[in-house]
């Protein structure tokens, strides 16, 4: 079974979007959100709350990418950063391994893979456009010191 919560949120006029409405679809993600809820350098954040469109190569077709979190952060001078952030197993963020073609789940890796690599392209465009940065969080970032450090 899929891990799938509510986050209630400490300071709720710094989140983006309905603070009623914010789900993590992991632990990680619940990381993330308590993070950037109670950092002080986080100026608002939101959960799911920028739409951005993306060519699927799986199904030929233009389809919608939620990433999981935009934040806007105070950097060590004071400026003012916005960053979206995507949460994944360090798994995904690789092709799968060519050693398991025979293995049944490789085709849902590649799948898996060729999807997120699509996305991540069309949120680094967008990202570009606005002047933002585009990162991927994986267990490497968010457990080490507990806390996210992309």
């Amino acid at each position: 079974m899929a891990y799938k919560t509510k986050y209630i949120t400490q300071n709720s006029s710094k989140y983006i979007g309905n603070p009623d409405k914010i789900i993590c679809r992991s632990l990680w993600e619940r990381r993330v959100c308590k993070y950037l809820d109670e950092n002080v350098n986080v100026i608002r954040w939101g959960s799911e709350e920028v739409k951005i469109p993306y060519y699927s190569p799986i199904d030929d077709k233009i389809r919608r990418y939620y990433p999981d979190f935009i934040a806007e952060l105070k950097d060590k001078q004071g400026k003012i950063k916005t960053y979206i952030i995507e949460v994944k197993p360090k798994k995904q963020t690789k092709p799968p391994n060519p050693k398991k073609k025979k293995n049944r789940s490789f085709i849902q890796e590649q799948i898996t893979y060729t999807t997120n690599k699509a996305k991540w392209e069309s949120a680094k465009q967008f990202c570009d456009q606005n002047g933002w940065k585009f990162i991927i969080l994986t267990e490497d970032n968010i457990l080490s010191q507990g806390q996210p450090n992309g």
